[in-house]
């Protein structure tokens, strides 16, 4: 991928497209092409058009998503499966119009069954029934994981997919109500610190296991598999089955990471479990062996991630306080 090249990031100001664009800043990219959605609404199929017919990318990035935790999922499922699907859409198919040949497409873990053997490998797409409270996001993103195959198929585009476990860091959504375990738990720490709350209280009994991975190690991961060479793409993955995991390969108890959070916003109460609610699948752990062999793994330990997704909370929740 020349220096040179224009690169269309989708979805450049969510936490996952701002940090590819940092990266991508950082090697010496000169022509990195962003809209805002006041600029470019990507469900709008002929705004979408007139965009990718002016810029002609030779690369896009399809960061852009409607995203939010088990009560955004659950809440507005239409908006979900709609806007995600639209986007994708539009994006995909205008990009293959306008003659641009490479697409990174991002999606998410939720797309593997509920029950899915653990660790999760890239073979167990399309194998079972899915987790209900997010099954319209996952249908939407593996649509995209399908659209990106069959252009391939169809037209011999060169367009890849990688799915991601857990994100976190900065420019995370920290809405009390609409966000993630992390960026929800930083806030909740952050608050109960201030108050000087007696305790916090996390749902479920804090066994079950997640994975969770920084948005900078995800960046890496997404501009080295954009970068690697055709022939070595396609050796280590299937026309029909062309997505690659994207993870630690580790996990650890919600409980651990509930104590490793309260450690550092430096809460000094206490930390308690309500195990009347649901604790969800007992474990989500992805297998990165794929990613491996093709030569990335992440880098970023657990409780560093968390300070740095931490300090910018402090620098920056008065803009998303309003």
């Amino acid at each position: 991928m020349d220096t040179n090249s224009k690169i269309y990031v989708a979805g450049h100001r969510g936490m996952v497209g701002s940090a590819i664009v940092r990266l991508l800043q950082k090697q010496g990219h000169k022509h990195i092409v962003t809209r805002t959605h006041a600029e470019l609404d990507l469900c709008d199929q002929a705004a979408v058009q007139a965009f990718m017919q002016q810029e002609k990318p030779d690369y896009v990035v399809l960061a852009a998503a409607k995203v939010g935790g088990i009560h955004a999922n659950n809440t507005y499922p239409a908006e979900f499966i709609y806007q995600n699907l639209m986007m994708e859409a539009n994006v995909i198919h205008q990009a293959y119009a306008s003659g641009c040949q490479h697409l990174l497409f991002l999606g998410s873990s939720c797309i593997y069954p509920k029950l899915a053997a653990q660790p999760m490998t890239e073979q167990a797409l399309l194998t079972d029934t899915l987790e209900p409270t997010n099954e319209p996001y996952a249908i939407a993103k593996i649509a995209g994981i399908k659209l990106c195959e069959s252009y391939n198929r169809q037209y011999g585009t060169d367009y890849r997919s990688v799915m991601p476990t857990n994100l976190y860091g900065p420019h995370d959504n920290f809405h009390p109500e609409n966000s993630h375990v992390i960026p929800a738990l930083i806030r909740r720490f952050h608050e109960a610190k201030l108050s000087n709350a007696e305790e916090v209280t996390v749902w479920g009994t804090g066994k079950p296991m997640r994975e969770f991975l920084h948005v900078d190690d995800m960046a890496a991961a997404s501009v080295h598999v954009m970068q690697l060479g055709k022939a070595t793409y396609d050796a280590n993955t299937d026309p029909m089955l062309s997505h690659i995991n994207v993870g630690t390969g580790r996990d650890i108890t919600i409980a651990e990471m509930a104590q490793t959070i309260k450690a550092a916003v430096g809460f000094e109460g206490e930390l308690t479990f309500d195990t009347s609610k649901p604790d969800g699948a007992p474990r989500k752990l992805m297998d990165v062996s794929r990613l491996k062999d093709l030569g990335w793994q992440a880098s970023i330990e657990f409780r560093d991630g968390i300070d740095d997704a931490y300090q910018w909370f402090l620098a920056n929740q008065d803009s998303f306080r309003a």
